[in-house]
């Protein structure tokens, strides 16, 4: 499909806010949706922000150019037409954060593992999500490229450094690269200081968050 279930959007866009990207490359854009929404919330709310200005380069990689619209020459800055396995390789920039979301589970095993290293070649940064559970899928819309071909599990990621898991109950998402560790920390201070207020709003204690904040145990 040209699009993804939206179970995911808040856990995809964190991370994407988080990465905090100059150069950002969207590979299996599809409908756009990614390449929209990172356009949107890694420009628009940034202060002094000017309404259609790109101040960051985000490209993409769409090997069924007919999905390409108006509305994508309008959201990228550039738009690969073809391949990934055959456009990857050519890539001279280095991008600070690649998105494959729902995109890796059209790859064979064989092929995914080759793109993932041309995709740690040039990119700081890799977010990948693909389905916990694949479903069988042929041809779609009229574009081979959409067939599934591998059901990628943690396990298949096992041999690949500097990454962590971001759980969600429909995807399997996985964060790859340099800024993996601080992101990581990020999220896990924040899901912990979540957890804290929720057991605070169940409970009803009245006790201060600002309070249970500084008498937690130091080694956490």
């Amino acid at each position: 499909m040209p699009s993804s279930h939206h179970y995911q959007l808040n856990e995809i866009l964190e991370l994407i806010i988080e990465t905090n990207p100059g150069k950002l490359l969207d590979i299996g854009i599809g409908f756009g949706k990614y390449g929209f929404l990172s356009r949107e919330y890694l420009e628009l709310w940034e202060p002094g922000a000017i309404y259609g200005a790109h101040k960051r380069q985000i490209d993409g990689i769409e090997a069924f150019e007919a999905y390409l619209t108006p509305l994508h020459r309008l959201i990228y800055d550039h738009i690969f037409t073809g391949d990934a396995r055959e456009i990857l390789p050519a890539v001279t920039d280095r991008y600070d954060l690649i998105l494959m979301i729902d995109v890796f589970e059209h790859f064979s095993y064989e092929d995914g593992l080759k793109v993932l290293e041309e995709c740690r070649r040039c990119g700081r940064n890799i977010l990948i999500s693909v389905p916990r559970i694949m479903s069988i899928q042929e041809e779609v819309y009229g574009n081979p490229y959409e067939t599934h071909r591998y059901n990628w599990r943690r396990k298949d990621f096992s041999g690949i450094p500097d990454k962590f898991f971001l759980y969600n109950f429909k995807s399997t998402i996985c964060y790859i690269g340099e800024d993996s560790r601080r992101i990581g920390h990020i999220l896990k201070k924040r899901n912990r200081r979540k957890s804290i207020i929720r057991i605070l709003e169940l409970t009803g204690l009245k006790k201060p968050v600002k309070w249970i904040f500084s008498h937690q145990h130091p080694g956490r």
